[in-house]
């Protein structure tokens, strides 16, 4: 069974999340480009690794993994030394796991309705993340007193978090706020972030030549 971390990547997508993600973690990785021009990531063969033929997808010891968030919170726990994710008996758990797979449930489907509005939209009762105002609200909160999610500590939830709020400005589905900027620009400072960034924007320009 082999140790190594096969990366299927295509810079184009949310695999910047698992890039970024594997860049912090710092244990060596094999990338494989998947070229949507090309379908490759419709083909029979990936599509026996990953059938919604989907990125980000890792391969570690024989399993696949998909999802951005879930390939953070796996990679954190594969490789404890990075210290990227509270141990099972710390009580900080409950607080990375909850705001992670916050907004990995609530936020992304939020952006998403917000920037395709659906028609007989069901009331916001019925929706996972409630209304879109108090989602914002309730992830700010999770930003106060920081300056990470887990106060001092950064963590892989951190590394989801941020990836998420910066698209969604990007895309004006949110407005700038204080909070969120403050906490992105302590963010974009770390190496691994950068080294990630730089090597996905030359691939991206390589792509489009």
């Amino acid at each position: 069974m082999s140790e190594d971390i096969v990366f299927y990547h295509n810079p184009m997508s949310r695999a910047r999340v698992a890039h970024w993600m594997l860049e912090e973690v710092g244990v060596p990785y094999r990338t494989e480009l998947i070229r949507f021009d090309k379908g490759e990531n419709k083909t029979p063969a990936f599509l026996a690794i990953n059938p919604m033929g989907k990125l980000p997808t890792i391969v570690h010891r024989g399993v696949v993994v998909t999802e951005a968030a879930a390939i953070c919170a796996y990679l954190a726990d594969a490789f404890p030394k990075a210290q990227l994710a509270p141990a099972l008996d710390d009580p900080l758990r409950g607080t990375y796991l909850r705001w992670l797979f916050f907004t990995a449930s609530c936020f992304e489907a939020a952006m998403l309705d917000k920037a395709a509005p659906r028609p007989n939209a069901p009331p916001s009762s019925s929706l996972g993340y409630g209304s879109y105002d108090d989602m914002l609200r309730a992830l700010e909160t999770a930003l106060q007193p920081g300056p990470y999610i887990l106060g001092e500590r950064f963590s892989a939830a951190d590394v989801y978090v941020a990836a998420q709020i910066d698209y969604a400005l990007m895309m004006k589905w949110i407005q700038p706020r204080p909070r969120f900027e403050a906490y992105l620009g302590r963010i974009q400072s770390r190496p691994a972030r950068q080294r990630a960034t730089e090597r996905d924007n030359a691939l991206a320009e390589k792509l489009k030549a």
